[in-house]
């Protein structure tokens, strides 16, 4: 028992990783309505400028956080504006093969950048443990969930409470009669689009002190997010953070009860199965980014 709610609270604080990426995957699609095959390149680029700021310039990960969703923003709001935009009218394919082409391409230059090689973020006072109840976590795990809780909870009031929010969220219902009611709705895709590259800038300074960056390392966690959103509900950003969560504990249980090499798989036949029987999602809870 003692085993089993360890691995459990593992895959909480795994799918807390996984929630803040997801989220922003999740305002992309919702709002605009593109998947960003290169969200987990955005991912890797935030990681590496996270390493050249503690490598360089000694600056703590998570004081690299603020640079980072800043920076982020702006390659979002710049992708969207530049990228996306042009292609909005045109069949959804074609928009795919954008974001894959974008992806593709940010691989290949953080490869001839630099390299191969591992780099990674020395900041041991992180990755010292931290008993809870009897039970085992890394600071800088506990760290990641409050920030996905925080993340969370101030995207819910910015879109309830705030003018642009409310203008975000019709939008995402209804594209012509936000234009009608005078939204801007390019500059609202514009925002959104940034806001969700900004959520993977925060996630690259949380993340770096636990995983060293390569140019591939957001292949991985990208992957990973494509199945928490579907799980959650493609336009619920509460579905992404509960899906998150499921997520986090299935790869914890089946990494130790199965096989760590067999861990993916499991979760991939979640995806297909929910793909089949439920394609909005088990939490999905309208057309809009709720």
């Amino acid at each position: 028992m003692d085993v089993l709610v360890q691995l459990i609270l593992n895959g909480i604080m795994l799918g807390a990783m996984y929630a803040i990426i997801s989220v922003g995957l999740t305002l992309i699609f919702g709002i605009v309505r593109v998947v960003n095959f290169a969200h987990g390149e955005f991912l890797m680029v935030g990681m590496y400028a996270v390493y050249l700021l503690s490598h360089h310039f000694g600056l703590h990960p998570y004081v690299s956080a603020v640079p980072m969703v800043l920076m982020l923003f702006a390659i979002g709001a710049l992708v969207q504006r530049f990228i996306i935009q042009p292609l909005l009218g045109a069949d959804e394919h074609i928009q795919i093969f954008a974001t894959v082409g974008l992806s593709t391409a940010l691989i290949n230059l953080a490869l001839l950048i630099f390299g191969a090689d591992l780099y990674s973020v020395q900041e041991p006072g992180l990755r010292k443990p931290l008993s809870i109840g009897g039970y085992t976590v890394l600071y800088a795990q506990v760290v990641i969930f409050v920030s996905a809780l925080v993340l969370v909870a101030g995207l819910h009031l910015f879109m309830q409470k705030t003018p642009l929010g409310r203008a975000i969220r019709a939008t995402a219902q209804n594209r012509n009669a936000a234009q009608l009611m005078g939204v801007r709705v390019d500059r609202i895709y514009v925002i959104a689009f940034g806001l969700g590259a900004a959520c993977v800038g925060l996630a690259s300074a949380l993340i770096s002190p636990l995983f060293p960056v390569t140019p591939t390392i957001g292949t991985y966690f990208v992957l990973t997010a494509f199945v928490v959103v579907v799980l959650g509900g493609m336009r619920s950003m509460y579905g992404a953070f509960l899906g998150a969560m499921i997520i986090g504990i299935v790869d914890s249980l089946s990494g130790y009860y199965i096989a760590p090499d067999l861990k993916e798989v499991v979760y991939f036949a979640i995806f297909i199965l929910i793909l089949i029987f439920k394609p909005t999602g088990l939490f999905g809870f309208g057309r809009g980014t709720e």
